[in-house]
């Protein structure tokens, strides 16, 4: 069924617009007359096109706020973020209620439609509806938007067609998703605090630099008299700063930059990356953990609505964000192959502490390796949520103290070479 995008106005004069499945434009407009509104325009709507224009607006709009507010611009995507993905979850809820009461799948996805507010996800719904009304899979239809509904998601909704069982499926991805946006935000929040700290610092010594200083070290030109080294050093950082030399270091910097992101995207760039990022005090045992409480909870939920074993390493190992213990998943899924358990590679490898290990291999012999990693994932939860609170409070004081050692060092640095005047003076 073509979805239609329309603008007009309601029975009280007020201009409307939305988004609405018909058969056709005449039935659109028998449809919204029902509802009271008269349609001024109206024509079908181009998922692609239509999203590819929303993501360019919003980039657009987004770079406006990002040079006028970094902070304002990165909780704007934080926001976005979280409501899209939020979204998913609330929708896949919702479905999962609606055939649990007994709702054919088709009526459940046309009150799904009618309920998402939001257009680009309403004309998504609206396409998966279409193509299970002229026979595809509710997965097959979900496949056909990776970008709303992930690999994972579909793998798991087509596993639960095949089993018979899509609504407890449903209700399964629903608390993944929920349990996923709940580590995001807890990442995001954390990182969220210094980031901001670091572009107010940096844009308040900017302004002193090229504003203040400049004019208050005039003074110190004609008196001839040799300065402090941190007085040098401020006049020079200044300098640099205020002239078209602080043009060529930030040019020279957002190169590099620029460099170091292309560099990271190549295969041997991202191994090194990741490797030291696994190395790195207090970031390494952090990032891990991470790693772990994904690929536990991920194989855990995917295995226990059906999908085989195999194949959700392979979608375990897409999501883990880590090329070093994404090379162990592939190992341990080629020594799966040949017979061996899921275990005894994790363990040989290193990357995997040995409790994991060892819940692993004792869910094997148990035959409970779903509830076990489940557990896995609750411990690693518990671990990160430990580990966050303890970053955060102890950046707060680190941040505060940086920044108000740079404000210290600025005004020392002036204050210095008027005292030692007003000594020469007296």
């Amino acid at each position: 069924m073509p979805v239609f995008s329309y603008k007009g106005f309601n029975s009280r004069g007020k201009a409307v617009s939305g988004v609405k499945d018909a058969d056709n434009l005449r039935a659109l407009r028998a449809n919204l007359k029902r509802d009271g509104i008269l349609i001024t325009e109206a024509k079908e709507a181009a998922l692609r096109a239509a999203a590819a224009v929303q993501g360019a607006g919003a980039a657009a709009g987004m770079g406006v706020l990002a040079l006028l507010n970094p902070v304002a611009a990165m909780r704007y995507w934080k926001e976005r973020e979280a409501a899209d993905r939020g979204a998913v979850a609330v929708l896949t809820r919702q479905l999962g209620t609606l055939l649990r009461a007994g709702v054919p799948l088709a009526d459940s996805l046309g009150a799904l439609v009618d309920q998402v507010e939001k257009p680009g996800l309403k004309r998504v719904l609206a396409d998966v509806k279409t193509q299970v009304n002229e026979g595809s899979s509710v997965g097959d239809a979900m496949g056909r938007h990776p970008k709303i509904f992930q690999d994972l998601y579909v793998n798991m909704v087509r596993a639960g067609e095949a089993s018979g069982n899509l609504e407890a499926v449903m209700f399964r991805l629903a608390d993944f998703l929920e349990a996923q946006n709940k580590l995001r935000g807890k990442i995001i929040s954390a990182l969220f605090y210094p980031i901001a700290m670091t572009v107010i610092g940096a844009g308040i010594m900017t302004i002193l630099m090229v504003s203040v200083v400049p004019k208050v070290t005039s003074i110190f030109a004609d008196t001839g008299k040799a300065l402090p080294w941190n007085t040098q050093l401020l006049i020079g950082i200044s300098d640099t700063v205020s002239s078209w030399k602080g043009l060529v270091l930030l040019a020279f910097v957002i190169g590099a930059i620029v460099m170091f992101r292309r560099w990271k995207r190549t295969p041997r760039g991202r191994a090194v990356v990741d490797r030291v990022v696994l190395k790195l005090w207090v970031v390494g045992p952090l990032a891990r953990k991470i790693a772990i409480t994904r690929f536990a909870k991920t194989l855990s939920t995917m295995l226990a609505s059906g999908v085989p074993l195999l194949r959700a390493l392979d979608i375990v190992k897409s999501i883990l964000g880590n090329t070093v213990l994404q090379k162990v998943v592939e190992d341990a899924k080629g020594s799966i192959q040949e017979g061996e358990s899921i275990a005894a590679p994790l363990k040989r490898s290193g990357e995997f502490p040995p409790i994991v290990t060892h819940m692993v291999s004792v869910g094997e012999r148990s035959g409970q390796l779903e509830q076990m990693l489940e557990e896995v994932a609750r411990a690693y939860d518990l671990e990160i949520d430990l580990t966050m609170g303890r970053l955060t409070t102890l950046l707060e004081p680190v941040m505060i103290l940086l920044m108000g050692g740079s404000v210290a060092f600025v005004v020392f640095s002036i204050l210095m070479p008027i005292m030692e005047m007003n000594d020469f003076v007296s």
